[in-house]
């Protein structure tokens, strides 16, 4: 992973809300979750969660699908694992 896109990943998931959010997909697995039950594990407003989605979707650690009507979020463990191995590789010292 490049540092521009670690640095930007990190940038995302800075933001309280945010990480929220990909934290309770990273748990809810591969499958993804409908955007609809995040919304209401999470307590967010619609058009907030929305925003924020995007947000995690612009950096690649999110991806969306259309099943019917329902819009499922599904975390991407790749690059979350990328993020992970970058941090260790670049910023740790022999100590992780």
């Amino acid at each position: 992973m490049q540092i521009e896109i670690a640095a930007k990943c990190l940038a995302e998931l800075g933001h309280e809300t945010r990480l929220k959010i990909f934290r309770y997909l990273v748990k809810g697995g591969r499958q993804g979750l409908p955007v609809g039950e995040i919304q209401s594990e999470l307590n967010v407003p619609g058009s907030t969660l929305s925003h924020h989605i995007t947000r995690l979707v612009s950096v690649g650690l999110v991806k969306q699908r259309r099943e019917g009507r329902t819009l499922y979020c599904v975390p991407q463990y790749e690059e979350l694992v990328s993020l992970i191995d970058f941090l260790q590789d670049e910023c740790c010292v022999n100590e992780c």
